[in-house]
């Protein structure tokens, strides 16, 4: 580790929790250099939905770059970019009965949203933003002063200028936090300036996995035709197949103006785009560009996932099955340890397991668990939630297995902290 110490720079965060050195990786499997196996229940935060080296992406991209396709393309027509908007459009649009225009950003979900609050403020011709409490939507200038998290917020170098943020959903307990959001709409003296758009994710990754419900994401969609806003779901981590069906808000049946893609989109490959209402299209020729927005390895990656992955109902179906057995393992998890204030939230495969009364454990099972050969990050305000994101395709026993793993490093740190705090008394 001593080259990255001695040469990488202080910002690099995974590493500090991952200690070891990966060299390959296949499915849920990642392997270090001295071959120790680990199951991956952080699949690159979301961005490995189709596992390591998708054998069908894998055999799809050499074949591309042996045939000499097209690498680097800026936005000029590729044979690579046809194929995947018209598999994109006849696999998930269509049949979801969307109809929206792509617009290829930078490579990174940041990108995305960048392009979204930029094309947003430009319809409406209105400078403020709403997001949410706890809500993460990347870390450039215009996605941190969106982003609630005060960890990524430095007032040296962040602004915070025309963003206002409201409660999420159950942010407040049970009160309806969008009754608070009209109050403010509603009262010209409220000092909340119209907003051109609202920003929120269906599940709150970063956030915690928090999660808002059916109800409260039709109501939001309505707040917003009532008040002339645009309703932007960033479905970065949680789209793309995350929660079971490909769009995070389908349970929900609302249709946003813009969706911000990122992460498992390009099948693995960098990739960001946005999906918004063709009336939305009002940029001109050039009005927002980028060296790489579209990376024609990434258009082969995701047109194969579609076509693989996506031509059926068979991943939905696996997806629901899996999270019945992670629900179901975690949920009997929690029951064994009444003394700690335990809930279990999440939905698809994106779930958090969060102990209220203490919110040091979560980073300590982490890293137990990592010596037990599992690879599993934390989220929330204070690191409190123990956060998992398994890749889609995990097959059943190894899902079991990683569980496993995990409840072997909660039940050591409760033991560890057992004997603290007597060695304290």
């Amino acid at each position: 580790m001593r080259v990255f110490e001695n040469h990488e720079s202080e910002v690099r965060g995974y590493i500090r929790s991952f200690p070891t050195i990966f060299k390959t990786a296949k499915g849920a499997i990642l392997t270090d250099e001295s071959g120790d196996e680990f199951i991956d229940f952080f699949a690159g935060a979301g961005t490995l939905n189709y596992g390591h080296n998708n054998e069908h992406i894998s055999k799809a991209v050499i074949e591309y770059l042996q045939n000499d396709g097209i690498v680097h393309g800026l936005d000029m027509a590729t044979t690579a970019k046809k194929e995947f908007i018209q598999t994109f459009q006849n696999s998930i649009l269509k049949p979801r009965n969307l109809e929206y225009v792509m617009q290829f950003t930078g490579p990174t979900g940041t990108n995305a949203v960048e392009t979204a609050l930029k094309l947003a403020r430009m319809v409406k011709k209105r400078s403020n933003i709403v997001s949410f409490s706890n809500g993460f939507h990347g870390l450039t200038q215009g996605s941190l002063a969106v982003t609630g998290n005060n960890d990524y917020r430095d007032e040296s170098y962040i602004s915070r200028t025309n963003v206002s943020f409201m409660p999420y959903d159950g942010y407040l307990g049970d009160m309806n936090t969008l009754e608070y959001f009209r109050k403010f709409l509603s009262d010209s003296s409220s000092g909340l300036d119209l907003p051109a758009a609202v920003i929120v994710e269906t599940i709150q990754g970063e956030g915690g996995i928090n999660v808002a419900s059916k109800a409260w994401l039709q109501e939001l969609e309505s707040l917003c035709h009532e008040y002339d806003m645009l309703l932007i779901i960033d479905d970065i981590q949680v789209g793309n197949g995350r929660t079971g069906e490909f769009f995070s808000f389908e349970f929900a049946g609302i249709k946003p103006d813009i969706v911000t893609l990122s992460k498992s989109i390009g099948g693995g490959l960098p990739m960001a785009m946005i999906l918004f209402k063709p009336e939305l299209d009002q940029w001109n020729p050039g009005e927002h560009t980028g060296t790489f927005r579209g990376n024609n390895l990434a258009f082969v990656a995701a047109r194969v996932a579609m076509e693989q992955y996506w031509s059926s109902d068979d991943l939905t179906n696996a997806v629901k099955y899996k999270e019945n057995i992670l629900r179901k393992r975690l949920e009997e998890i929690a029951q064994k340890h009444p003394e700690y204030e335990i809930e279990v939230r999440g939905r698809g495969l994106a779930y958090g397991f969060e102990i209220k009364n203490d919110a040091s454990i979560a980073g300590e099972v982490s890293a137990k668990a990592f010596e037990n050969k599992l690879v599993i990050e934390t989220a929330g305000s204070e690191n409190q939630v123990v956060k998992f994101l398994p890749p889609l395709l995990i097959d059943e026993e190894t899902l079991n297995e990683g569980i496993n793993r995990f409840e072997k490093a909660l039940e050591a740190v409760f033991v560890e902290k057992k004997e603290r705090l007597t060695q304290e008394y």
